[in-house]
């Protein structure tokens, strides 16, 4: 029991370990590290977002289609009053807003080879910095549009969900030079742009569509974005089995 707990050995316990990522449990069924060695190596090792894209690196294949995923999850600890960085969030896995961890990520995907890699995390902690999960996206977009600069990454695409479709986040991904794709609100306001006729601002869920359009896309400007960048919008038809 009087081993030295060092990263390969934890990290290969978080990958085996299902259900409890505990440090007495990683003792319990350790016969070479103690409870105390564990809580030795968490309080000196420091895992910075550096760190884990400088492992990534080494195994990366990179594309010049490739495409970044910006996401969230949130670790419940809805019974923790205790644990530094838990504040109440909204969990899409509860549908509800709980006390968690909120961890926001960024994965690089490689649609030749299907294979993807996570490159990048912040923590969501707005207690302790004052970020909210907007700021974290935009921060990790600014780093990968530099490694992207420095031949070390290269994508064409940002994929987000609802939450992250916001003015600040689509205007950087395009002044970047790359396209984005994500989901917007029903009641965002938008015009159509096109033709003579200046059209006024109206609910996307109340835009009127074409067939064509329902093929190839509507030319719209949302409210609020600049006067010379207009998006094109693609409805998705859901049809529900009898």
């Amino acid at each position: 029991m009087g081993g030295i707990v060092d990263r390969n050995a934890y990290c290969q316990f978080l990958l085996v370990s299902q259900t409890n990522y505990t440090l007495t449990y990683f003792a319990r069924h350790s016969d070479s590290f103690s409870h105390d060695a564990a809580t030795r190596y968490l309080v000196r090792d420091r895992i910075r977002p550096s760190t884990l894209f400088a492992h990534a690196a080494q195994d990366l294949v990179l594309s010049a289609q490739g495409y970044l995923v910006f996401d969230d999850s949130v670790l419940d600890k809805n019974y923790s009053r205790q644990i530094e960085g838990v504040c109440r969030q909204y969990s899409g896995n509860e549908h509800r807003v709980i006390r968690g961890i909120g961890l926001v990520s960024c994965v690089y995907v490689n649609p030749e080879t299907l294979r993807y890699w996570v490159i990048d995390y912040r923590f969501y902690d707005p207690d302790f910095d004052g970020r909210t999960k907007i700021d974290h996206v935009s921060d990790m977009l600014n780093v990968c549009i530099q490694k992207c600069q420095q031949g070390r990454l290269d994508f064409q695409a940002v994929l987000m969900d609802t939450w992250y479709a916001t003015t600040r986040l689509m205007v950087q991904i395009h002044r970047s030079g790359s396209l984005f794709y994500c989901p917007i609100r029903s009641n965002r306001a938008a015009r159509e742009v096109g033709g003579e006729v200046k059209h006024p601002y109206q609910k996307v869920e109340t835009l009127d569509w074409s067939v064509e359009e329902s093929d190839t896309g509507k030319p719209v400007h949302l409210r609020g974005f600049p006067q010379d960048l207009d998006l094109k919008l693609f409805r998705v038809v859901c049809s529900t089995a009898d």
